[in-house]
């Protein structure tokens, strides 16, 4: 037998070190032909495409995992982004029905004022407070009272024409009837021809009538009904209604004769209650007179 480490029978096998070295001097020769004369570029085409579905696979978890985060992230965030908007829209929407019912009070308030600048005689704005809800009765209450020196048979107004009248007042609050009430009525004359008669209430309040004008009565489709001033109560000369039809029935006295409100009797918010100069009292004794008497 041979020790080990003998040099007898076979040849020892070449150290690491010697491996090492040779490898590099050949790894250098290669570099420095491939440097120079570019042999290996097609090599290393061939073995990128082989180690590319490897380098795929390696990457593929990363990048999930990349995508997935900044996915939930941006969603998270979208999500957010959207509800904020959602509720600042929601915001800017309810200040835009406010700017508009705004804009349009303003706009009904300059029309009465203007229409209040025609009347010589003192008014003031009230607000509309409630409805009575009896189909029956065309009645409102409104935020004037005693103290505002409001009284009974005293005048409403609108931006359009006659409203109404008071019919009861309290101390911070005031009853009042609208000239469709089925128990109240209006002395009017016709704009064209003068023609004087009485506006009834019919109950609606998108209509009223002129029950006491005979067949042979010069009342046409289109006339304009305007305050009398009869009675003392309703400042002469204001719109009442625009006639809408008219029938004249042979074998009896009186024509039917229908009359839209020039005022918006169902859309009003606010009126205009008018002093006259003339003494309360008596408008109101006056007025019960007209409408109690055609």
């Amino acid at each position: 037998m041979k020790a080990p480490g003998g040099i007898g029978g076979g040849r020892e096998a070449p150290s690491i070190g010697l491996k090492f070295l040779l490898l590099a001097a050949i790894s250098l020769g290669f570099m420095v032909i491939d440097h120079r004369n570019d042999h290996l570029s097609q090599v290393r085409q061939v073995f990128s495409i082989a180690v590319y579905p490897i380098e795929i696979a390696v990457n593929l978890p990363f990048k999930t995992w990349r995508w997935a985060t900044i996915s939930l992230a941006e969603r998270a965030t979208l999500l957010r982004e959207n509800s904020e908007l959602k509720n600042l829209q929601l915001r800017y929407d309810v200040r835009l029905q406010r700017m508009a019912a705004i804009e349009a009070e303003n706009v009904r308030l300059r029309a009465m004022l203007d229409s209040s600048a025609q009347i010589d005689d003192r008014v003031l704005v009230a607000e509309i407070l409630a409805v009575d809800l009896d189909p029956y009765r065309q009645r409102f209450s409104i935020n004037r009272g005693l103290q505002d020196e409001v009284y009974v048979g005293q005048a409403l107004l609108d931006a359009n024409g006659v409203v109404g009248q008071i019919v009861g007042v309290e101390v911070f609050t005031s009853e009042a009837v609208l000239i469709s009430d089925p128990d109240h009525a209006v002395p009017v004359s016709v704009n064209r021809n003068g023609l004087r008669t009485i506006a009834v209430g019919t109950g609606d309040s998108g209509s009223l009538r002129l029950p006491y004008l005979t067949n042979s009565a010069d009342i046409e489709t289109g006339d304009l009904l305007v305050s009398s001033g009869l009675g003392g109560v309703f400042p002469s000369g204001y719109p009442v209604g625009r006639v809408i039809e008219v029938e004249r029935r042979p074998g009896q006295s009186f024509a039917d004769v229908i009359v839209k409100p020039a005022s918006e009797l169902d859309r009003d918010r606010e009126v205009l209650l008018v002093w006259s100069e003339e003494d309360p009292d008596k408008q109101y004794d006056e007025t019960k007179l007209v409408e109690t008497d055609p």
